[in-house]
């Protein structure tokens, strides 16, 4: 099964962000695919490399940029809200002349039209967060 997930929680304020990586985690080990997790709102705060979690926690950036990696999964963040939040790519630091970029170099960032597209061509688009 293909499946695909909406992220709108950010990195540390629900458990709900914690679930979905639990979830993509347990279906990729169950043989499913992960195509697509697309981080929407707050939750594109999942993909800034300029976080840095305290000694006792997870870097949860880093754990999904893994995960990535592991299942072949696209990490998108969402452009307008990551806009908004300060994380840009590097066309985007350019674009709006700011002096370096703020993504993490496991995630993307592309339009809602990543999510419509996800939707279409997973057999399952599950939502994390509210």
């Amino acid at each position: 099964m293909k499946i695909s997930l909406l992220v709108l929680a950010s990195p540390y304020a629900s458990q709900s962000a914690d679930t979905a990586w639990h979830y993509a985690q347990a279906a990729a080990h169950a043989g499913h695919e992960l195509y697509r997790v697309f981080f929407y709102h707050e939750a594109v705060y999942h993909g800034s490399r300029l976080s840095v979690p305290a000694q006792d926690e997870i870097d949860r950036v880093q754990r999904w940029a893994e995960l990535a990696e592991r299942s072949g999964a696209e990490l998108v963040l969402c452009v307008a809200s990551a806009l908004k939040r300060g994380i840009l790519d590097d066309t985007e630091a350019n674009r709006y002349e700011r002096g370096a970029h703020s993504i993490h170099p496991a995630f993307v960032i592309a339009g809602l039209g990543q999510l419509v597209d996800a939707s279409v061509h997973s057999d399952r688009l599950l939502t994390f967060g509210g």
